[in-house]
C-alpha cells in the first residue's frame, strides 16, 4: 500500500447518462491538494456547492448511494468512489454539471480508464490511514447481513452473497491486493438486478437510464413475449427482450463466472470510501447492500474521527488512558482548583465516557467541608460528572476549545454514600437526547464499584468569549 497521498496529474472528463435519473452529465476529475479528500462539486448550481464524500452526507440508499448538502445532490456515487479508492487516490475534485455521474457500462472501468489517462501524482503528505486495532461489527438479523472489520496491516475484502434465489445461488469473492487485482478483477464487474425487480424499479422512478448495455439482468422467472414487450415499453427501450438460454436476459455474457458478487465487492469498496480515510483492515461481508454498507461506514467513520481527536489532544500514548490530565487541559477550560477530572479511560463519542477523579486529602475544599470529618461536596461530584460529560461533545465541533458547556438544569440527583480522602471516583456519563445546542446527559459516580451519586442534567453549549485586550 502507498505511504504518501496521491492525486491525479491533470483534468479529465467523460459524459453520458445516469443510471437511475436518465439525465445527461459531464463529469470532470481534477487534481486536488494534500489533505483535501474526495469532493463532488455541482458546477451547474449557483455557487458550485461542494459535497464531501463522507458518510455524514448520505441521504438515500434506496438503490445506490446518494450524497447531499442542502439542495445539492449527487446520485449513484459508489462506482466512481470505488474507482478512486481502487486506484489509491486520496485527493480529488469531481465536478458534475448534472445530478448523477454517467453510468458507462455499469462497472467502474470507464472511470478507471479516465483516471489512468489523467495520470497520477504522488504528494508529500503521508496517508492518514485508519488502522483498525479492534473488531468492528455490523449486524442486521432481519436482512441476514453481517459486516466485520478485523485488524490487519493491509486492506483486504471478502464478500459472500446468497439471495436464496436459484437463478443466482451463493457466490463469494475476495480482493487481497488493490494494486494487483482491482483493475483487472473487480473494476470491470457490472451492476446487476433480477428480472423480477425491473418493473418495481421502474415504478419507483429508478433505472430511467438503464438498458442492456449498462446492466446485467438475471432471469429469475418466466415471462411470455407479450409480458416482455410490455416490460420493454415500460422502461422505454427500443430493442426486444428475450429470456435467452444462459440465465441472463438477451443471452448477455458475464465477464466473470461470479460477476454479481464481484460487483457487490465493488459497491462495498466504493461505499467504504465514505469513511473519509484509507483503512488498514480485513473486511468480511455477508450479503452486503448499500444500506448496510453505509451504516457500517458510519460506525467506522466515528471510530476514525475519535482516533483523530485523541491523537490531537493526547500527545503521549499511555496504556489504558484515552486522555491524561494534560490532554484534558487542552480540551476543557477548567483549571485548579476547579478541574475535577484527572483522566479519561473510556470514550465512545456520542454515547458514553468514563473519567477518573482521585480524591486526595489535599483537595482545597476539605478544610471547610467539614473540619475533622472531610467529605467531598455533592455539588462538586455533580460538577466532576459534568466536566467528564463535556468530553463526549468533542466530536460535535471543529474546535472544542472555543466552546463552553454550561448547566441549565439538574434533576433526580441522589447521593448514596460519602466520598472521602483516598477514594477514587469513576465518573460514567451517557449522552441522552440532543436538540441543537442543548444536550441531556445522565451521570453516575462510583467508588469501588459502589454507586455513590447519580443525576440527570441539561447543558447548553455556548461560544467561549475571546479575551479583550486592555
Amino acid at each position: 500500500m502507498l505511504e504518501t497521498q496521491r492525486t491525479i496529474g491533470k483534468a479529465v472528463s467523460m459524459s453520458g447518462i445516469g443510471l437511475h435519473t436518465g439525465t445527461s452529465c459531464t463529469m470532470t476529475f481534477k487534481p486536488a491538494p494534500e489533505n483535501f479528500g474526495i469532493r463532488f462539486v455541482r458546477v451547474d448550481l449557483g455557487g458550485s456547492p461542494e459535497i464531501p464524500a463522507v458518510a455524514d452526507n448520505v441521504v438515500d440508499v434506496s438503490r445506490g448511494t446518494t450524497l447531499a448538502i442542502g439542495e445539492a445532490k449527487v446520485h449513484t456515487v459508489e462506482h466512481v468512489l470505488a474507482a478512486i479508492v481502487g486506484l489509491q487516490i486520496d485527493n480529488i475534485i469531481i465536478e458534475l454539471d448534472g445530478i448523477e455521474p454517467p453510468i458507462g457500462d455499469g462497472s467502474a472501468m470507464p472511470y478507471v480508464e479516465a483516471l489512468q489517462r489523467a495520470g497520477f501524482e504522488q504528494q508529500k503528505a503521508p496517508k492518514d490511514y485508519l488502522i483498525i486495532d479492534e473488531t468492528v461489527m455490523y449486524q442486521n438479523d432481519e436482512r441476514q447481513v453481517d459486516i466485520v472489520a478485523l485488524p490487519l496491516d493491509d486492506y483486504r475484502i471478502t464478500v459472500m452473497v446468497d439471495y436464496q434465489n436459484p437463478a443466482l445461488g451463493s457466490q463469494h469473492t475476495g480482493l487481497f491486493n488493490l494494486e494487483a487485482e482491482f483493475i483487472t478483477e473487480f473494476a470491470p464487474a457490472r451492476t446487476f438486478c433480477f428480472l423480477s425487480e425491473v418493473e418495481h424499479l421502474a415504478n419507483s422512478g429508478l433505472i430511467k437510464g438503464g438498458d442492456l448495455d449498462n446492466a446485467v439482468v438475471i432471469v429469475d422467472h418466466d415471462l411470455d413475449k407479450e409480458e416482455l414487450k410490455r416490460l420493454r415499453d415500460k422502461i422505454g427501450l427500443d430493442r426486444d427482450f428475450e429470456l435467452g438460454t444462459n440465465g441472463i436476459l438477451n443471452n448477455k455474457q458475464l465477464r466473470f463466472k461470479n460477476e454479481p458478487v464481484r460487483h457487490k465487492l465493488l459497491d462495498l469498496l466504493g461505499d467504504l470510501a465514505l469513511i473519509g480515510a484509507p483503512i488498514k483492515a480485513q473486511i468480511l461481508a455477508a450479503r452486503p447492500g448499500h444500506k448496510a454498507n453505509v451504516e457500517f461506514a458510519k460506525m467506522v467513520r466515528k471510530l476514525y474521527q475519535q482516533k483523530k481527536i485523541v491523537r490531537k489532544y493526547q500527545l503521549v500514548k499511555k496504556e489504558g488512558v484515552v486522555f491524561d490530565v494534560n490532554a484534558i487541559q487542552r480540551i476543557l477550560p477548567h483549571r485548579y482548583p476547579f478541574l475535577l477530572v484527572d483522566k479519561i479511560i473510556h470514550l465512545d463519542f456520542d454515547k458514553k465516557v468514563i473519567g477518573v477523579k482521585s480524591v486526595t486529602s489535599n483537595e482545597p475544599f476539605f478544610p471547610g467541608h467539614f473540619p475533622g470529618q472531610p467529605i467531598m461536596p455533592g455539588v462538586l461530584i455533580v460538577e466532576a460528572m459534568a466536566q467528564t460529560g463535556g468530553i463526549l461533545l468533542l466530536n460535535s465541533f471543529p474546535d472544542p476549545s472555543q466552546k463552553l458547556v454550561m448547566f441549565m438544569g439538574i434533576n433526580n440527583v441522589k447521593f448514596r454514600k460519602p466520598v472521602v480522602p483516598g477514594d477514587q471516583l469513576f465518573l460514567e456519563v451517557e449522552l441522552g437526547t440532543r436538540r441543537s445546542k442543548v444536550v441531556n446527559m445522565k451521570g453516575k459516580a462510583y467508588v469501588n464499584e459502589q454507586l455513590v451519586a447519580e443525576g440527570d442534567f441539561m447543558a447548553a453549549i455556548i461560544d467561549r468569549e475571546e479575551k479583550k485586550e486592555e
